[in-house]
Parts: C-alpha cells; sequence; structure tokens
C-alpha cells in the first residue's frame, strides 16, 4: 500500500476525492460531523440544497457506508442520519480543509468580507 502514496495516480485517492468532493457531499458530511442529523435540518444548514438533491445525496453516502439512516418509530416516523464510523473517521480531513480554507480561500459570496465591500462601494444597491 506504500507504493499508494509516491505513485502520481492512486485510484483510492482520486476515489476518495471524488466522493467528498462531489457537489454538496462535503457541506453534507461536515453538517452531519456538526451534529446536525435530521433531513430537514440537513435542507436548511446548507444554503441551495434542494430536497431532492440532499435525498439523492444522502443515499449514496449510505451506499459509500459514510452514513447510516436511523428510522425512528414515532408517530410522525422521524429519520436520522448519522455518520458510520468510516465517515466520522474523516474528521482530521475536515480539519485540515477548515484549517486551510480559514488560511488561504476569500470570503464566501456573501460573506462578511463581500457584505462589508458592498456596502463601502454601494455595489448590491439597487436603483429605483
Amino acid at each position: 500500500m506504500e507504493r499508494a502514496h509516491t505513485e502520481p495516480f492512486c485510484p483510492y485517492f482520486h476515489h476518495a476525492v471524488e466522493l467528498i468532493g462531489r457537489r454538496w457531499n462535503g457541506a453534507i458530511l461536515r453538517a452531519l460531523h456538526a451534529g446536525v442529523s435530521h433531513f430537514n435540518a440537513l435542507a436548511s444548514t446548507i444554503p441551495g440544497l434542494s430536497d431532492r438533491m440532499l435525498s439523492e445525496r444522502l443515499k449514496e453516502l449510505e451506499v459509500e457506508g459514510l452514513v447510516a439512516r436511523h428510522v425512528i418509530p414515532e408517530t410522525p416516523v422521524r429519520i436520522e442520519y448519522v455518520l458510520t464510523e468510516k465517515g466520522s473517521s474523516l474528521s482530521d480531513v475536515f480539519a485540515a480543509i477548515s484549517a486551510w480554507a480559514a488560511d488561504w480561500h476569500d470570503d464566501p459570496p456573501g460573506g462578511a468580507r463581500a457584505v462589508a465591500h458592498a456596502a463601502d462601494t454601494g455595489a448590491g444597491a439597487t436603483r429605483r
């Protein structure tokens, strides 16, 4: 397995990056890691994520063994999503990406710096 770390292409690394980097998967996994566990809470936590896409991505992550779906037999029935041991093992990866993002990435669109800049420059103001 040591060879996988020195070769220019590693299929295991490629699959892992594609899985985590697929649109919305990283945000979903991060929210689950932070303790969000209900479908509606996940949907409201991640801006721009539709219910249909959330459902598709949760199913994909479940098939990959990163997320477990638990049905709680109450009235009404509740469904919780939790990280499996495999999913939880990504915590160091999320910490490293979060640290990198804090050090090197600009504010996301609509972030504090973007809002302050828009206010300073009058950008985003509407004319009547």
